[in-house]
């Protein structure tokens, strides 16, 4: 159950840069600065839920991986961030990265 906890804490870690995003614009200000705080409160317990079980490296690892690769991709597909095969080949080594840590566990 700690890997799973592990990863929503990863999913939602990429909630708060999403919300400050979003804050960005003056229609959505509020919420998103709402998004990013419940998003970081989250993602907190459950990271904290994982490491009871997972040592305190290999989780922080994943977690800023999940949550690193996650708020690229958002960034590339939603709100066109820059993109090139360099920037891709690094997120893939971070998510190479994570895979290791996992199976080396």
């Amino acid at each position: 159950m700690s890997w799973v906890y592990l990863i929503v804490a990863g999913c939602l870690e990429i909630g708060w840069p999403l919300g400050f995003k979003l804050s960005q614009s003056q229609g959505a200000r509020v919420a998103g600065l709402a998004i990013a705080i419940l998003c970081m409160g989250l993602s907190g317990l459950f990271l904290w839920l994982a490491q009871r079980s997972i040592p305190m490296g290999t989780a922080y690892a994943v977690w800023t991986g999940i949550g690193a690769a996650g708020t690229f991709c958002i960034g590339v597909w939603v709100f066109g961030d820059p993109a090139s095969l360099g920037r891709y080949l690094g997120v893939a080594l971070i998510v190479a990265g994570v895979v290791t840590l996992k199976l080396a566990h």
